[in-house]
């Protein structure tokens, strides 16, 4: 089991936002859009009974935040070439939503036909490609789906169907030059390592990368470091604590290089790397999702973003839909 503390353990400092309780209540996604600390994130849902959410684009220089709202609940989206324009799962389908008219573009719908009471989660891009799953909103089935959207001829391929909670996403190349699909579903408690044959439309076998069983905290959103060799792994508490933790892991060993805390604040989502200021940051969404207004109390940044200074150097990966 990875351990949870380090003696490279550091806070991340909490923003001012986000700033009301519904883009608090879950957000996550976070992506890099520009070198002077602008990155997009999605407000997955705006409350416990709400059926919206939102994408949001956040400057670390202005301390603004622009939020745009959704017909639905996205589980990601992902900034396209064309400006203004993103790439979202959002309930079962994918689209095209503009920022600049509020309009929303299906292009793919049957996501999890077969199953009821799942939407769609996390995902990735590589090239014209969309890797991404989808989340039993119960959290106890093993029926979410993880899927491939082939861009070059607009199919949607099912890659798993037995899936519970389907998160962070990463893709890179191995020594050989084999396309490799990083993939977390939470409640297995591991990040697991497929070849991805993108033509095949086929996954190959899982190696286990890193295993969290015993750990308090479930892995969620994930980000590959600049040279690809190390995973950053946001880590899910589900209950009240002084702090959460997101964790910088090597691939090769599975050993814990660093742990960011983010005080007062337990439940981390997803992480991403933002050039600001001549340097790499980390960027960590949090939620309040599971916690009680008791809870809330006691965790009084829960729902903020946090940022912390890296060591890391650029550039960063800026993923972009070709669209």
């Amino acid at each position: 089991m990875p351990e949870s503390t380090d003696p490279a353990a550091e806070p991340a400092r909490p923003l001012s936002l986000p700033d009301t309780a519904a883009l608090r209540f879950l957000p996550e996604g976070p992506i890099p859009l520009n070198d002077r600390g602008r990155f997009s994130w999605v407000g997955i849902q705006h409350g416990l009974d709400s059926s919206t959410g939102s994408i949001n684009v956040l400057s670390l220089d202005t301390m603004d935040n622009l939020s745009h709202q959704l017909p639905g609940r996205p589980g990601f989206a992902i900034p396209c070439q064309t400006e203004n324009r993103f790439v979202a799962g959002m309930e079962r389908e994918l689209g095209f939503f503009d920022v600049s008219d509020g309009s929303w573009t299906p292009f793919c719908d049957g996501i999890d036909a077969g199953v009821e009471n799942t939407i769609i989660n996390d995902g990735s891009v590589f090239e014209d490609n969309l890797i991404f799953g989808t989340k039993d909103l119960s959290f106890s089935e093993k029926k979410a789906g993880l899927y491939l959207y082939r861009g070059r001829d607009k199919q949607l391929i099912q890659l798993r169907d037995d899936q519970i909670c389907s998160n962070g996403k990463a893709i890179r190349r191995a020594a050989d030059g084999t396309l490799m699909l990083i993939d977390i579903d939470s409640p297995t408690r591991m990040v697991v390592q497929y070849p991805l044959d993108i033509d095949g439309g086929c996954l190959g076998e899982p190696e286990v990368l890193i295993q969290f069983e015993g750990d308090p905290a479930v892995p969620d959103g994930a980000v590959l470091t600049p040279d690809e060799q190390g995973l950053i792994v946001a880590m899910f508490l589900p209950h009240a604590a002084d702090h959460g933790e997101t964790r910088w892991y090597d691939l090769e060993t599975g050993q814990l290089k660093r742990v960011w805390q983010t005080p007062g604040s337990p439940q981390n989502t997803c992480p991403a790397l933002v050039e600001y200021q001549g340097g790499v940051h980390l960027v960590i969404t949090t939620a309040i999702e599971n916690l009680s207004e008791e809870d809330q109390r006691r965790c009084p940044e829960a729902g903020r973003i946090f940022v912390a200074p890296t060591n890391f150097t650029g550039p960063v990966q800026r993923p972009r839909y070709p669209a």
